[in-house]
């Protein structure tokens, strides 16, 4: 028997090279992987880095999967195509520039706190360029109504964050 797709969210980023182009040909594999049945983005935003700020602005979305993956086989799926946009983890200056980002934000009914992979993601709270975007697909998205999510809803609804340095962004701007 077949695994009912469950749903994830995936921070998705880039401020190196041709931004946009790279986060399309990602998103295009992504949604080809296998165990991915439907893929959904939230809008673009142009945002200001975090940490390093002596840096190009970064493209931020938020996508929405379904998935028949374990949370575990989507985070390394996630990093092979990180390190086909050319991204090395091991050579980057932490909350440096990078071609690509993709971060596992949340998985439905899954919590972990290991090194490697630690969900719900454990600075989703703290980023105004991830729930920016978040906020804008749970508004929108029909597909992401699951009772699930009712909670992260709420709590988006509630939480105020600074949208300081976060423009909305697309291909023609």
């Amino acid at each position: 028997m077949r695994p009912l797709p469950r749903q994830a969210f995936i921070g998705v980023g880039a401020n190196l090279g041709d931004r946009w182009a790279t986060m399309t040909k990602a998103l295009i594999a992504l949604a080809h992987s296998p165990g991915i049945t439907a893929l959904e983005t939230s809008a673009v935003f142009e945002t200001a880095p975090v940490g390093i700020t002596d840096q190009p602005p970064f493209l931020n979305l938020v996508v929405g999967v379904e998935t028949i993956l374990y949370p575990e086989s989507l985070f390394e799926l996630l990093l092979a195509r990180e390190q086909a946009a050319g991204r090395n983890r091991a050579r980057e200056i932490r909350w440096g520039p990078r071609t690509l980002d993709l971060d596992l934000l949340l998985f439905e009914n899954e919590t972990r706190a290991d090194p490697g992979l630690a969900l719900p993601h454990p600075r989703l709270w703290e980023r105004a360029f991830v729930l920016a975007p978040l906020a804008e697909l749970l508004a929108r998205s029909q597909r992401f109504n699951r009772p699930v999510w009712s909670e992260l809803r709420t709590r988006l609804a509630q939480t105020e964050f600074s949208r300081d340095g976060i423009t909305p962004w697309s291909p023609t701007t």
